[in-house]
């Protein structure tokens, strides 16, 4: 499914880990992969340790990502880590993003300049945030938030895409219900979801919850032992 993967590489969390491991998922079978690292010269460093450090940290980590050197691209550019993803994304049309978060809520994030929570304001390209403070595992369990909108169907389709063909991944498909709405609406578009998955070759479970959306998500990723959260956001302004 995927074709053109960008990778921001700071060096630093698990990317690296992260990308190893789905490349065993067939969606990712064939996809070419461009590895960014964004300079930042600061102090006594020159631009030329930089350069020669940067190329290296590159080098380290198609090795560690175990990618195919023919399917890759390294890309080395200084400037602002931020403007500069948004434009190698836009140069290379990448279908998927992945990038490093540190797992800060909005306000702390705004505060230390999140380069991942301004990227993914501004760009309506998908993302995979990998928490630089989580350990990472294989994701066999994936979680799908839907709330009846089309767009949450394509959250429902990447998880299908991701999960068919695959022993041991599982799906399972959440909608948290507000009091306004109730239980008759949620089963509505829990049954809908369930429908499209099966149309599309998978078995998905099925929960309804109450509550906060994004605090409910939250809990149901925790109560599942989930490895992998997939929803859609229509709008990505703070």
């Amino acid at each position: 499914m995927f074709r053109n993967i960008l990778v921001a590489d700071s060096g630093k969390g698990h990317v690296e880990t992260m990308v190893g491991m789905m490349q065993r998922v067939p969606s990712f079978a064939g996809a070419r992969f461009t590895l960014l690292h964004v300079l930042n010269v600061q102090g006594k460093t020159s631009l030329a340790d930089g350069m020669e450090a940067g190329a290296r940290l590159l080098a380290q980590a198609v090795d560690a990502m175990k990618l195919d050197p023919a399917l890759v691209t390294t890309v080395l550019r200084q400037g602002d880590v931020k403007q500069t993803v948004l434009k190698v994304a836009d140069e290379i049309n990448a279908d998927l993003m992945v990038m490093g978060s540190r797992g800060v809520g909005r306000l702390q994030s705004i505060l230390v300049n999140s380069a991942s929570q301004y990227v993914f304001q501004l760009s309506s390209r998908p993302m995979l945030l990998v928490r630089d403070d989580l350990y990472v595992r294989h994701p066999n369990r994936l979680l799908v938030a839907v709330d009846g909108a089309a767009i949450s169907d394509t959250a429902l389709n990447l998880a299908c895409d991701l999960a068919r063909g695959v022993n041991g991944m599982s799906v399972r498909v959440i909608h948290v219900s507000s009091q306004r709405s109730g239980s008759r609406v949620a089963e509505r578009i829990l049954d809908k979801a369930r429908l499209r998955a099966r149309r599309l070759g998978v078995d998905v479970e099925i929960e309804e919850r109450n509550g906060n959306p994004a605090q409910e998500i939250c809990a149901a990723v925790e109560d599942s032992n989930s490895d992998l959260l997939i929803l859609a956001s229509p709008d990505r302004r703070p």
